[in-house]
């Protein structure tokens, strides 16, 4: 496959000198010296082993860097020695006749970079693994065709209790409200609200409709990090890093008996392009103070009964529900008092309250809160004003797309 690495090597810097590094002195000579021989070698002999040696000196160096303490004050520096070893370990798999296994091996270090690493030389790792996907779908055209044929095996299917709204405490729903409207009657007065009508139009709908065999296609061999619990106030929840088509196999279709699996990613959409071109920012999002580019955008797809505690976040938020349905209760910050959260610093945004079966004892004020609810259906936009305390819990297979805005 002598033409995957033309194509890899045409993205490259020209020659060494136009291939600098730009570190501080925060990073070690010792370190700076090893990523500098990579990188010469890259230019002078890229098929010698001690290349690959060399990246993964500089992963693994950098691995320990970033897991010395919590995620915030990881130096951004040593993010970066982290893109750049991921990169070389790349450029030695793609080299020479490289194998499907070493493509595979290449994408899988690239979404490794692109999770752990900071974007480094122009995003290079977001465009080899387009180069990758492509080269891979050339070799292998059957291979890519059978794989965009519908899903024969069945989903797991949960016992999911499925609640009866009370309409006196049912949200709002309102059509395709205007700015206006939607400033004054509810953004500024930050009342919850479902707006229907406004993300019909998303090729997630129209043009690629979403679905386990859509996902499996554009994404299902990208390295995604994953929760394992019903959720993550379990003592059992934790977290690892699968492929997506992985996740689906274990955890939608249920092949093995792992339990309940979530994907909640803040950064899928800009890992795999093609969903975030399926999706758009909601135009109230204008109405905020930031930039576009200030908005976080989330995946969270799972199963029926996966749930997220009554938690409440710092930013207001848009949740479009794409597939499935979900069951939401909401309550307002002035209801703190009564729900109960956690007395740690890292989950003070966090009842400690089960919502659906409180324990009264110990939490005997929590039904003096008043609260709404909804279900949540295909093509419904909740607007959860910022602080508002909310519970989520899916009642079928569900992929929402959530937009963090100030």
């Amino acid at each position: 496959m002598a033409q995957i690495w033309t194509a890899v090597r045409a993205v490259l810097p020209a020659t060494v000198a136009e291939f600098p590094f730009g570190f501080s002195e925060k990073i070690e000579g010792s370190v700076l010296k090893v990523l500098e021989l990579a990188r010469d070698q890259l230019y002078s002999a890229p098929d010698c082993p001690a290349s690959a040696e060399r990246a993964q000196i500089i992963i693994d160096y950098s691995w320990e860097k970033l897991n010395t303490g919590t995620w915030r004050d990881v130096d951004k520096e040593w993010r970066r020695v982290y893109s750049y070893g991921c990169l070389f370990k790349v450029l030695c798999l793609c080299h020479g006749n490289a194998s499907q296994a070493n493509m595979q091996e290449a994408i899988k270090t690239c979404d490794m970079g692109l999770l752990m690493g900071a974007a480094i030389m122009d995003n290079i790792l977001q465009r080899l693994v387009g180069i990758l996907r492509n080269n891979m779908k050339m070799k292998n055209p059957n291979k890519v065709e059978k794989c965009e044929e519908p899903c024969t095996k069945k989903m797991k299917q949960d016992c999911v209790f499925e609640p009866v709204i009370n309409p006196a405490q049912a949200v709002p729903r309102i059509q395709c409200p205007s700015m206006e409207c939607f400033r004054s009657d509810f953004l500024d007065i930050q009342k919850p609200v479902i707006i229907e009508g406004i993300i019909d139009h998303w090729p997630a709908f129209t043009e690629h409709p979403w679905s386990i065999d859509y996902l499996k296609t554009v994404a299902g061999c990208r390295t995604v990090p994953i929760e394992v619990g019903s959720k993550y106030t379990d003592e059992e929840w934790s977290q690892k890093l699968i492929t997506v088509n992985e996740f689906i196999e274990r955890y939608i279709l249920g092949t093995g008996d792992e339990g309940v699996g979530y994907l909640a990613q803040h950064q899928l959409f800009d890992q795999v392009p093609e969903l975030k071109e399926d999706i758009r920012i909601p135009d109230y999002c204008c109405l905020g103070e930031g930039d576009e580019d200030e908005i976080t955008i989330n995946a969270w797809f799972g199963p029926g009964g996966t749930v997220s505690p009554l938690h409440q976040d710092p930013q207001q938020n848009f949740l479009a529900q794409v597939i499935g349905r979900k069951y939401i209760r909401l309550y307002s910050p002035d209801e703190t008092k009564n729900l109960y959260p956690h007395q740690s610093q890292l989950l003070h945004n966090t009842s400690q309250v089960e919502v659906e079966n409180p324990d009264l004892e110990k939490f005997p004020d929590f039904p003096k809160a008043s609260y709404q609810e909804c279900v949540l259906q295909p093509g419904d936009v909740l607007f959860i004003p910022v602080q508002h305390w909310h519970y989520v819990r899916s009642l079928e297979l569900s992929f929402s797309v959530s937009f963090w805005w100030s």
